[in-house]
């Protein structure tokens, strides 16, 4: 049975500014309040392409703090510096990905890596925020680099293109990415005249970014920077394009406990954001410049 598509939203009206270095449209929670409704995932940025130009300064942002889930960066364009105090750093180059888990607090900054902010060049990147259940949400802060050549793919039949498996599992092929709850990460490539059909578990909720081109997604029409939530009934996906598309897919088991949330910190209670901000001041969550 096809799952059902729930709504296709058009990108958000207005860009919004990450620091001095991304500019993005919202789309979780965006204007139309989607994060309890696309739980696990908590928020969700995208930096659609565009020329950047040389710079001396690395522009991004400043070191910031996070507590109660992960922060996942996927450059599909240019190159990101990530630090953290954890004493983790990286790089990442377009087809990498960076997952970061804040777990119980962490302080980082992310902006232009310093020889591509020189040089200058295109820019796109997506990023995600994805909820850690109560259990888990003092979990050790924890780094994984995911490069490119580490992500297993599924090829297209007929030479349609390709899916790279992030997370989770696509046709038994298994994501690189260690989750702490059930997560597909699925970026697909296809070309043009291309097809993909896959199932998505009945009990997660899912969506579909357009990051280039445009789709027909089950039949109805997805223009690019189109986000298409789908409807919890069904679970056939089909996905066809007549001239290239570029999109990611993602679908999560529902964490159903309460959400707590202020600015970086999201936890369960009001309480708990209360003391998470008290341990930010208190220097809990480490030191970075």
């Amino acid at each position: 049975m096809n799952r059902k598509i729930e709504k296709v939203f058009k990108h958000p009206k207005q860009f919004g500014m990450v620091g001095d270095g991304f500019k993005v449209y919202n789309y979780i929670p965006g204007e139309y309040n989607l994060q309890r409704r696309m739980s696990p995932f908590l928020m969700l940025d995208f930096n659609p392409s565009n020329e950047l130009p040389p710079s001396e300064k690395q522009r991004g942002v400043d070191v910031h703090p996070h507590k109660g889930f992960e922060t996942v960066t996927i450059a599909y364009k240019g190159s990101v510096a990530h630090h953290d105090s954890s004493g983790n750093s990286g790089v990442i180059h377009p087809g990498d990905v960076q997952w970061m888990t804040a777990g119980s607090g962490i302080l980082h900054k992310e902006y232009h890596e310093k020889e591509f902010s020189l040089k200058g060049g295109p820019f796109q990147m997506v990023q995600l925020w994805v909820n850690l259940p109560a259990k888990d949400k003092l979990a050790t802060p924890g780094y994984q680099a995911i490069t490119a050549d580490s992500i297993q793919n599924y090829p297209i039949p007929d030479d349609g293109g390709v899916v790279n498996v992030i997370a989770g599992n696509f046709r038994n092929i298994k994501g690189s990415a260690k989750t702490f709850t059930p997560v597909n990460l699925w970026d697909i490539k296809l070309k043009s005249g291309g097809e993909i059909e896959f199932d998505v578990p009945a009990n997660h909720n899912g969506a579909i970014l357009v990051v280039e081109g445009n789709a027909i997604v089950n039949g109805e029409n997805a223009a690019e920077f189109s986000f298409v939530l789908l409807g919890n009934e069904g679970e056939t996906v089909n996905i066809k394009t007549t001239e290239g598309a570029t999109l990611l897919v993602m679908t999560g088991e529902p964490i159903n406990e309460p959400i707590a949330s202020y600015g970086p910190f999201v936890m369960n209670t009001q309480d708990e954001i209360i003391q998470s901000i008290q341990e930010y001041q208190n220097g809990k969550f480490g030191h970075l410049e």
